[in-house]
């Protein structure tokens, strides 16, 4: 990546982010990839994991792609709209994460990702991420 983009670890990600243990793999304009690992700590009351981790997962690999895509001309993505379907509920576990773009146009970007279960590849979440390309402060 750049070094204009800011850095999408887990270190330096805000705390709201770090807590969803979104751990980015491959990171370009095409493809984002990454794991989570699930457990008690993102549970409902119910012992399921919270389906809302799922929605931030797959807005922050949206986000990353889209950016990266628009960074060369001075921009970055904001996510205007997140449609996700839960599939099936986990409890624990690894999640694979893979977002790609469905559509890459000059002022806005459709994101597909989805989330699988990383010991049998089964879908958990899929979600479609609209983002805005929006201009950098100061340039």
């Amino acid at each position: 990546m750049s070094a204009d983009l800011p850095a999408v670890d887990l270190a330096s990600a805000s705390r709201f982010v770090a807590a969803t243990g979104f751990d980015v793999g491959e990171v370009s304009g095409t493809r984002v990839t990454g794991t989570v690992q699930l457990g008690p700590e993102q549970h409902t009351p119910w012992g399921v994991v919270h389906g809302g981790l799922y929605c931030a997962v797959i807005e922050s690999a949206a986000s990353i792609g889209a950016s990266v895509a628009v960074a060369d001309s001075g921009q970055f993505a904001v996510g205007v709209n997140n449609n996700t379907d839960f599939i099936r509920s986990m409890t624990e576990g690894r999640l694979d994460v893979v977002a790609e773009p469905v559509q890459q146009g000059r002022t806005q970007q459709l994101w597909q990702v989805l989330l699988t279960r990383a010991d049998d590849g089964k879908l958990v979440a899929r979600g479609q991420v609209r983002l805005q390309n929006v201009r950098r402060p100061g340039t």
